[in-house]
């Protein structure tokens, strides 16, 4: 009887939370003010039916996951409040970049003074909280109970569902093979897969910069705004093959075809650190073909920018820490594992000048990490890295006389703030703020301000002006701020949502014309050669596929699918499986999201949202999963 009486009272609790949730679930999507979409269509019943469902579940989930009295019930109870915990932190942010995401689509701008916005987002955490707690929860049992069949049928041969399982040892034919000849034999199938989307964009995607960079080694006149390493590479490696061959085309593709081998070797390093890690045979064959099929990372893999090369050094950066706080003692034993560690490292660091902020704040979490006696070989290590990181920037810059960068890159964000309180409250400024104003950012420039990239402003702020006396011109900004803070909010939130919220479609450049074509309802990938190349496409009709879902909403259109090539929603799933790793106490998981976080939180400073500057979340899911699915 007590027992029916708190399902009962869970049962309710559960219904009234699924109402509250339809009602408020208008303000978290974006149905451009038709709230009628959800509260009168027969849509809201069945979403209530579903929410009751799942709540009900979720609830009786957690409270059985409580216990008291004995010893096990007290740890029972405290790793219940942890995973509370966890998840409710999780889901606030969600329900926060949800709500703050529906109102910047529809009107640039977030109404910070709707009510009914922040109650759907007490509601919404309220939900998510046991949403998410659950599905740990679930994970946490379907990982070691199929951990345990799986070694079962491994070792013994038992039957599962009435069939005699074959040993191990005999089903392995592919794992039995030498480790050398299963890597050449996944670089060349990575480069069969890849091989007829390159002759399709042939001689590549030279694009994002590309031509800056390879003028800059025609000239000569060199600059620290891209990294030199990458200059050097791209534009020494075009020009070189241009002067033998006479072509251009021939260059772009010599380096694509480098970059192509190099990213396959990448990869199939991964696919193997998955198999010593004890990763499941079957989601290896799944990343496998995810790596090699893909759209996102095919297009990376062709594509000139440093972005591509820069995510593969971090994705082996990530694995060295993985194995480095899983397997410490064997990590330590084999110098190859720190040649791993620290050339993938540097190699990130010289690749992208954010990579090294954010390895720069990594190192002591990685020092405060490790007990005594690893401190102090992993303090050696770092010291070499960023020790060769600085001879090699200092160095080259140095030897090619290369001119400092401008200071507008790391000033994107309040560069933005001040363009948007000109726009849209410009009378709420001083005759004296409007003058110091325009010695920075002129005043026949500021007009050109658009909400969701900070380029047609940033490229004219006047670096002189700004270098001669900063500190007058961040009192300007901090007094401006004072008066606008909201307005500063909705800045930066404009040029960092599609990090964080996932319906966001990437359309930043809508309008801009480049050499080839104008942006139009998507800027999703860059799909052109810059001068002086040309697209020379050898298969017209596969490059019309790979067109489309770079310049139009093509997957956009396709439900659940769209969200795989969704910056935001996979932002969301390593969120989902940190706080995973946090709630089952696996604290050595969580390293290498730390790294993901910090790279991310550099990225959302900047001048605008693209997948290139999040690439690593496509390079890194198979790794996710690999934490959700493996279990313990």
């Amino acid at each position: 009887m007590k027992m029916d009486r708190k399902n009962n009272r869970i049962m309710c609790g559960a219904g009234a939370l699924a109402l509250a949730a339809v009602f408020s679930l208008p303000r978290m999507l974006d149905l451009k003010g038709n709230t009628l979409a959800v509260s009168n269509s027969w849509f809201s019943v069945l979403a209530y039916g579903v929410f009751w469902f799942l709540c009900y579940r979720s609830m009786t989930e957690v409270r059985q996951e409580g216990g008291a009295g004995t010893d096990a019930g007290r740890g029972a109870e405290k790793k219940r409040r942890r995973g509370l915990t966890a998840a409710g932190a999780a889901a606030c942010l969600f329900s926060l970049c949800i709500a703050f995401g529906v109102q910047l689509d529809h009107t640039e701008s977030v109404d910070f003074r709707d009510g009914r916005m922040w109650l759907s987002v007490l509601v919404w955490s309220v939900v998510l909280t046991f949403w998410i707690y659950s599905g740990w929860i679930w994970l946490e049992r379907r990982g070691n109970g199929s951990a345990g069949r799986a070694e079962d049928s491994r070792v013994t041969g038992k039957k599962r569902n009435g069939k005699k399982m074959r040993p191990y040892n005999r089903i392995q034919k592919w794992d039995s093979l030498p480790g050398k000849k299963q890597a050449a034999v996944l670089i060349c199938f990575f480069l069969l897969c890849w091989l007829p989307v390159f002759l399709a964009a042939y001689p590549g995607f030279f694009v994002y910069d590309a031509q800056d960079e390879l003028v800059q080694v025609q000239t000569r006149q060199f600059t620290t705004h891209h990294p030199l390493p990458h200059v050097l590479l791209l534009g020494g490696t075009v020009q070189a093959v241009y002067k033998l061959t006479g072509s251009y085309n021939a260059g772009i593709a010599v380096y694509t075809v480098m970059q192509m081998v190099c990213m396959a070797g990448v990869f199939t390093y991964v696919i193997s650190f998955m198999k010593k890690s004890g990763v499941r045979r079957w989601l290896r064959a799944v990343s496998v073909f995810y790596y090699a099929f893909f759209p996102v990372n095919v297009m990376f893999v062709l594509c000139s920018a440093k972005d591509g090369l820069f995510s593969a050094a971090l994705l082996l950066l990530l694995t060295a820490l993985a194995q480095m706080a899983g397997q410490p003692e064997t990590f330590w034993k084999d110098w190859k594992n720190t040649a791993v560690f620290g050339i993938s490292a540097l190699v990130m660091m010289c690749l992208r000048h954010n990579g090294m902020y954010a390895f720069l704040i990594l190192a002591p979490v990685m020092l405060f990490f490790y007990g005594k006696g690893v401190r102090r070989k992993m303090g050696c290590l770092v010291g070499i890295v960023f020790g060769s990181y600085i001879l090699i920037s200092s160095g080259l810059a140095g030897i090619l006389q290369a001119q400092d960068s401008r200071n507008q890159e790391m000033l994107t964000v309040p560069i933005q703030q001040l363009a948007r309180v000109w726009k849209y409250e410009k009378d709420s400024l001083t005759e004296e703020q409007k003058k110091t104003l325009y010695e920075i950012l002129p005043e026949d420039v500021l007009p050109f301000y658009t909400a969701k990239v900070s380029d047609g402003v940033k490229r004219w702020f006047n670096n002189e002006a700004f270098a001669a006396d900063p500190w007058k011109y961040a009192g300007l900004w901090a007094k401006v701020g004072s008066r606008h803070p909201f307005t500063y909010l909705n800045a930066w939130f404009m040029t960092s949502y599609g990090f964080w919220y996932p319906d966001t479609v990437i359309d930043v450049y809508r309008g801009n014309g480049v050499f080839t074509f104008t942006y139009a309802d998507s800027s999703f990938f860059g799909y052109e050669v810059e001068l002086p190349g040309t697209r020379e496409s050898k298969i017209p009709w596969l490059d019309g596929i790979y067109r489309k879902m770079s310049l139009e909403i093509a997957q956009q259109n396709i439900p659940v699918v769209s969200m795989l090539f969704s910056p935001g929603f996979l932002f969301w799933v390593f969120v989902f499986t940190g706080g995973y790793a946090y709630y089952r106490r696996k604290y050595e998981w969580l390293l290498p999201f730390c790294m993901i976080l910090l790279l991310w939180l550099t990225v959302i400073l900047g001048p605008t949202y693209l997948p290139r500057y999040v690439l690593i979340l496509w390079f890194a899911l198979p790794g996710a999963l690999a934490v959700l699915v493996n279990g313990g």
